[in-house]
Order: structure tokens, then sequence, then C-alpha cells
């Protein structure tokens, strides 16, 4: 059974970084093709994916939030982190991570690839607040 779970701070000073780790259990974050996500939804909004990282290491970021994220991941510890940095109380929501499935082609070699959208496990979430 794969599971996610997140872990961090629940409250951030205005202007400082924000960090939350995801650790996998039940599956490795190296397992060919899968990405893994990190999402957010804020007080009355909807769900807003702010990045991922690949099976290979390769990040991706959302566009709005590229200047201020970076993900990594420690592999022989199967997780991997989120940093925002520069928070303001607009940052306040719950954070989750996410377990990306590839979408494979059956041909007589399957190709396979990274879908960075679509997610099939989550983590619980976990409530940071931006607050002085």
């Amino acid at each position: 059974q794969v599971q996610l779970q997140e872990s961090g701070p629940g409250l951030v000073k205005p202007s400082q970084m924000l960090s939350l780790t995801c650790t996998v259990s039940g599956d490795s974050i190296t397992t060919s093709h899968y990405s893994w996500s990190w999402i957010r939804q804020s007080p009355g909004k909807g769900l807003e994916w702010m990045g991922a990282i690949g099976y290979d290491g390769r990040t991706f970021s959302s566009p709005s939030l590229q200047s201020r994220t970076s993900i990594s991941r420690d592999t022989s510890r199967n997780q991997f982190s989120l940093q925002l940095t520069s928070v303001t109380p607009e940052d306040t929501a719950v954070y989750y991570c996410a377990r990306n499935p590839p979408r494979c082609i059956p041909t007589a070699q399957p190709m396979c690839f990274m879908i960075l959208y679509e997610h099939d496990i989550w983590g619980q979430g976990t409530q940071v607040t931006v607050s002085s």
C-alpha cells in the first residue's frame, strides 16, 4: 500500500522560507516514469499545483511560483521536499504531496511518459499558516 505523509512546521513568519517534506512508503520515488507533486489549497480557493519532481530527478514548477519554489529529493530516505521562499499570508494553505502515475502506450515496446497533473495517491495534507 502506497502512502504519502507530509511533514513540516505549521506556522511560518512572513518573509521566511517554508520547508515541507513528503515521506513515501510502499513505492520508490525513483520508480520509472512516476513523478511526485506538491499541491496546495488556500482558504476558499481551489487546488493549486505547485510543482513536481520526476523519477529521474528533473524538477518542474508552476510558472506563477517558479521564482520562489524549489523541489528536491533524498532517494536514500525516499523523500521529496518543497521549499517556498519569501512567504506571505497568501501562502497560507493546506499543502499536499501526491503521486503522479505515468501514461503508457501499449506498443511492442511500451512507451511511458510522465504526467505531472494527474494524481492517484495523496497525502493527508498539512496546514501551513503564514503569520507573524
